[in-house]
């Protein structure tokens, strides 16, 4: 190479070569295709960098050669999830809906009567059966039961909730209270 010359020109010389030390470095044609493409795009934005009258073969080899092992650290940390499930597991609901709704569930609970609430947290949040949230009342299992369908229907349509609606809350007691699931 001259010192008039550009770089640039010689690059295309270099890219049989490449390819080679690329195959040596993946073992898959494809991956080593990409890696000289990767390569050559860096020295290529890189060129005002490059020192002439120097190597420029070494040069692009040692970008080739960084540029593979940086991807292979990169690689190492990812995990393959081509379905999404690893990904899915790793997601979080935001917590603010979860405080939302806890909000909208305080405010519709403090309008229900004392009984409703009582039955409610009887049997919902704390677990009971009915026939010892009757027996703790002193009153008939029925009516305890009637109170708890009541008291739920009321609080779901405080709640402005259809029976399709899915409620997340962030408290599972909560979440018994509404939807007569025993709380965990």
């Amino acid at each position: 190479m001259t010192s008039s010359s550009d770089p640039r020109d010689e690059l295309v010389e270099h890219l049989p070569a490449m390819r080679a030390f690329a195959m040596s470095l993946t073992h898959n044609p494809a991956s080593a295709d990409d890696l000289v493409q990767d390569a050559v795009v860096k020295a290529w934005g890189n060129f005002d960098k490059f020192q002439p009258g120097t190597n420029l073969r070494a040069w692009l080899f040692t970008i080739l050669r960084n540029t593979y092992y940086s991807l292979y650290r990169k690689r190492r940390r990812e995990v393959e999830d081509p379905d999404g499930t690893m990904a899915g597991q790793l997601s979080e609901k935001p917590a603010h809906d979860g405080h939302l709704a806890m909000t909208d569930f305080r405010a519709a609970f403090a309008k229900l009567t004392d009984e409703q609430r009582e039955v409610l947290v009887l049997v919902g949040a704390e677990g009971f059966s009915y026939e010892d949230a009757a027996e703790m009342c002193g009153c008939a299992v029925g009516t305890i039961k009637s109170r708890t369908n009541r008291a739920r229907k009321r609080l779901a349509e405080l709640m402005h909730l259809d029976d399709e609606d899915e409620l997340e809350m962030t408290d599972a007691a909560t979440l018994a209270v509404v939807q007569g699931t025993p709380a965990a």
